[in-house]
């Protein structure tokens, strides 16, 4: 899983790690725009103002912390796939026949978690009405003009109900230098629910992908589609981007809550338990913040249970607070075209808009 490519926004909570306690410092990690741009007909600037805004590639950030924890706290290639829980432990099992009995059992597995599934499995997947196609170009292989305008922001182009947001990534090789980043994007288009969805989620092999469809695997058809479309509903430099990309895949975007973060010995975090449009790009750093908190509650409390007890209210808070904003700014971009240029309840963050 370390070849993933990815962008991720570092809001302060995914940072923290590196700030606090890792060797490896945020300018290792990441590279950083000073501006917020939106581009309109003919890549005019139609708003801009200063804003500082870092990011990591999923690839970049898996091995600096695999790096920083070391491979002998960790167990790669297992798949845990159930687990049972008694007063004084949990007794995970894994596919190759492994079990592991331990105090405390996280799930962080993500938007498709085992452990979520198990513990409230009404809590599924809500699909939002529409998909991210998603993408990264190398910066040196775009005109001089789009890295110039793509280089230095977070940049949005709108049209009818649509909206993409790019930024620039870590490259390959470490490539944290202007000229040997990646440029990446997630454009968000609608497609409705039912057999058109399912039909462009099917891979190339006949596979239906129920998070993703991964790169290589989505239909030709769809991707000569996507790429005419950019020319008609994108600024120029974004359709640039989009048409110079190998190989775009799919999400589709959806939602999951759960009614609660926690039962007996096992707590759910990041997307196990919450996972939320990315509009706010707060999906990492919502993962984040629930570990240090959780980190906190289990050092001042002995008993595990009284621990997770005081820590689930807040996290569930920030959790439902979270879905019920990007519920609110999809909705702006993709149905209702109120996605307005430099409003500031548009802006990234975990806790609130810029926070």
């Amino acid at each position: 899983m370390g070849n993933r490519g990815g962008g991720i926004v570092l809001q302060p909570d995914t940072l923290r790690w590196f700030r606090e306690r890792s060797t490896i410092t945020p300018e290792d990690v990441s590279t950083s725009t000073q501006f917020l741009r939106y581009l309109g007909a003919e890549n005019k600037v139609i708003f801009e103002e200063k804003a500082e805004w870092h990011y990591s590639s999923w690839s970049v950030m898996y091995n600096s912390l695999l790096a920083d924890f070391g491979r002998e706290s960790y167990v790669l290639g297992e798949y845990a796939v159930g687990f049972d829980q008694d007063p004084e432990g949990v007794d995970v099992r894994f596919v190759s026949g492994r079990t592991e009995r331990a105090d405390l059992v996280v799930f962080a597995d993500g938007i498709t978690s085992v452990g979520r599934k198990r513990l409230y499995p009404d809590a599924g997947l809500s699909y939002s009405g529409y998909i991210g196609w998603r993408g990264t170009v190398l910066e040196s292989d775009v005109s001089p003009e789009t890295a110039e305008l793509l280089g230095s922001s977070l940049t949005y182009s709108v049209g009818p109900d649509t909206h993409i947001c790019m930024y620039p990534i870590p490259g390959p090789d470490n490539g944290f230098e202007v000229g040997k980043r990646l440029l990446n994007y997630v454009w968000y288009r609608n497609v409705a629910e039912g057999p058109e969805l399912d039909e462009i989620l099917t891979d190339k092999r006949g596979f239906t992908g129920p998070v993703s469809v991964h790169p290589g695997q989505v239909q030709d058809r769809y991707i000569t589609e996507m790429k005419a479309a950019a020319a008609e509903l994108l600024a120029p430099a974004a359709a640039e981007l989009v048409n110079l990309t190998a190989e775009p895949y799919i999400q589709p975007v959806l939602d999951v809550r759960t009614p609660r973060m926690i039962q007996g010995r096992v707590a759910l975090i990041g997307d196990a338990a919450f996972a939320a449009r990315p509009h706010a790009a707060a999906a990492a750093a919502k993962a984040a913040a629930d570990a240090w908190a959780l980190a906190a509650a289990l050092s001042k409390n002995d008993n595990v249970a009284t621990a997770l007890a005081k820590w689930e209210p807040g996290q569930l808070q920030v959790g439902r607070d979270l879905i019920d904003r990007v519920t609110r700014m999809g909705a702006r971009s993709q149905f209702q075209n109120t996605w307005t240029p430099g409003d500031p309840d548009l802006r990234f963050g975990l806790y609130g808009p810029g926070q």
